[in-house]
């Protein structure tokens, strides 16, 4: 499982895990929305973002079985830098934006649970990095804003499209239309955020925070790894395939868990639903 945490401060940094990181993405190449055949070449723009370096994806592998991805850009508040895009995998126009689309479709299909978490502001990209994941946790004093309207632009990571279908259409016209401050407040009311944390003060640890959003997810992560993974799946499909397609896979993905060793246990042990 996943937490996806969007934050200001700086985790300690770890190259190796920012670049296991970047593997892990890339090998869900299956997950891609363009390919060679939208005159799109990954490596092409891989090695141009490469030349604007800063910041890093930092990942950190925990025993819980959660890993934390960390923005770690503060000289730029986080703002994403080109060699930061490739280790998650603003020059180049339509091919950055089909760079950006694969990479944060791949996050969003990865076989697992994700939540960001967002502390101060996530803004432009940022806030559409927020809903590549499947939750949101949102710091108290927190904000998410989609600022394209003031750049003269849209959303062009996927973000739009993904917010439609979080908020609905009429509050995503208002987002993007209105550029308007999403406060935890309004998060909760929209659908954006799926819940508060309150900021631990300062004697309580910096880590207080991020450890609440570890028990927050640990309720939708606890249980058999494979039966979690089949969960992600069938709502993938019912979420992205037309009903017909969604029924057949929801009926194969049935059949990887119907009599598996979850199943067995569950029936031994006349587990009683509660």
């Amino acid at each position: 499982m996943v937490l996806c945490a969007v934050r200001r401060q700086l985790l300690g940094s770890s190259s190796s895990c920012g670049a296991w990181a970047s593997r892990l993405l890339q090998r869900q190449s299956r997950g891609c929305v363009y390919s060679s055949i939208h005159g799109f070449s990954q490596e092409e723009i891989r090695e141009k973002l490469q030349a604007f370096p800063g910041g890093s994806i930092d990942l950190l592998k925990q025993e819980s079985g959660i890993a934390v991805l960390t923005i770690n850009n503060p000289s730029r508040m986080n703002a994403f830098s080109g060699s930061m895009m490739v280790d998650l995998e603003e020059r180049d126009g339509m091919k950055m934006c089909m760079f950006m689309q694969n990479t944060l479709t791949r996050l969003l299909r990865l076989p697992l649970i994700s939540v960001a978490l967002v502390e101060g502001r996530a803004l432009g990209g940022g806030a559409e990095l927020t809903t590549a994941c499947d939750f949101r946790l949102m710091a108290s004093g927190s904000v998410i804003q989609f600022v394209h309207k003031h750049m003269g632009l849209v959303p062009g990571w996927g973000g739009a499209a993904r917010l439609v279908r979080i908020v609905g259409s009429q509050n995503a016209l208002k987002l993007l239309g209105g550029a308007l401050k999403v406060d935890p407040e309004l998060g909760l009311r929209i659908g954006l955020a799926d819940g508060v944390l309150e900021v631990p003060q300062a004697e309580q640890g910096a880590g207080t925070l991020l450890q609440q959003a570890e028990t927050w997810l640990s309720r939708y992560t606890k249980g058999p790894t494979p039966v979690i993974q089949a969960v992600k799946k069938v709502v993938l499909s019912g979420r992205e395939l037309p009903l017909s397609e969604a029924l057949r896979t929801e009926k194969d993905v049935f059949g990887t868990v119907w009599g598996g060793p979850a199943n067995l246990q569950a029936l031994a042990s006349k587990s009683k639903h509660k």
